[in-house]
């Protein structure tokens, strides 16, 4: 698999444990920044670089995206900008959140609440979310068109 991977300040050294874990695990992981740690540094630099890289191959069902930021939401919102992104947010709690976002609604990008989870979670929630496969059922197929269509008709707005 291929993963695209980013942070901002808050999501910063649980990036770096997670591209060293995926990497271990025989993932391609590319690093789309911060390559420094900056406590002043905003999530849109970084999380929209991995965003656009998925955004480019949404169609390849091996290549994912994970962002990570304070709590996860407006790094999704930035990822979600992109066509083709569907990026789930997780920061704890009931895991099955993380299996129906693949199974059910095919997420191929995953925003972590950094401040909400330990590395190991984290590691766990990641490694459980790229397992799991969209489930081709005809009814999320036909959503999924419905979400690529409406991403047609605003980009000729």
């Amino acid at each position: 698999m291929i993963i695209y991977i980013a942070s901002d300040h808050a999501g910063f050294e649980m990036k770096r444990a997670l591209i060293e874990h995926l990497s271990q695990s025989g993932h391609h992981v590319y690093d789309c920044g911060p390559e420094t740690y900056d406590p002043a540094d905003d999530y849109p630099d970084y999380i929209s670089r991995a965003a656009h890289y998925v955004s480019e191959k949404s169609h390849d069902l091996d290549v994912f995206g994970v962002v990570l930021g304070g709590n996860g939401q407006g790094e999704a919102i930035v990822a979600n900008r992109f066509p083709g992104v569907r990026c789930a947010v997780f920061y704890g709690g009931n895991k099955h959140t993380l299996t129906t976002s693949r199974q059910d609604d095919g997420a191929n990008m995953l925003s972590f609440g950094a401040r909400f989870l330990t590395t190991h979670e984290a590691t766990q929630a990641v490694d459980l979310w790229l397992g799991t496969k969209f489930s081709g059922e005809a009814r999320h197929v036909r959503r999924l068109k419905k979400i690529a269509k409406i991403e047609e008709i605003l980009k000729t707005e």
